[in-house]
């Protein structure tokens, strides 16, 4: 069995080794043939050596990127805010729900979760998912942020954003 392998890849190994000539047809064009024809001159072609590349090591080892909230305490993340809040006008939620989205670069790395800010207390349980929802908030005016925290150490948080939310009752 080993020995009908070892044939098989030298039978597939073989055009790839095989010779290729150069010849000059019956109408005076100069054509490429992998086997002589007969009664034509041809010679046999000379091919350069096939490029190769050697695996060179690294100069510097690469350290893989830390994601302690030591190290980089306000820098985990390029972008880290709050998106989908009206800024010029009240946002109207009259049951008082809604929901906000999280736009962050890089993406969330795997032990981080967003925790929402809610007039500077902590909303909700944090979560890995970019968006989140509030139910019956008040009415008024509310400041709300975003952090991303690592256990219970923050890492890094967004700019606070303040709207007003109208709520409207129905008698």
């Amino acid at each position: 069995m080993r020995s009908l392998l070892l044939y098989l890849l030298v039978l597939i190994a073989l055009p790839a080794a095989a010779q290729i000539y150069k010849y000059t047809d019956a109408n005076g064009n100069t054509a490429y043939s992998n086997q002589p024809p007969d009664g034509v001159k041809a010679q046999p072609v000379e091919l350069p050596p096939l490029n190769s590349v050697e695996i060179q090591p690294p100069s510097e080892p690469v350290a893989p990127a830390q994601s302690s909230s030591r190290e980089q305490p306000n820098s985990a993340y390029q972008v880290l805010e709050l998106t989908g809040l009206p800024t010029e006008e009240a946002l109207r939620a009259n049951n008082g729900t809604f929901t906000v989205s999280v736009l962050i670069q890089p993406r969330l790395q795997g032990s981080h979760r967003l925790r929402l800010l809610l007039d500077d207390q902590p909303y909700g349980q944090p979560s890995n998912v970019p968006i989140l929802q509030l139910v019956n908030i008040d009415r008024g005016e509310h400041r709300l942020a975003v952090q991303v925290i690592d256990g219970q150490n923050v890492v890094q948080q967004s700019p606070t954003v303040t709207l007003t939310v109208q709520r409207v009752h129905k008698p």
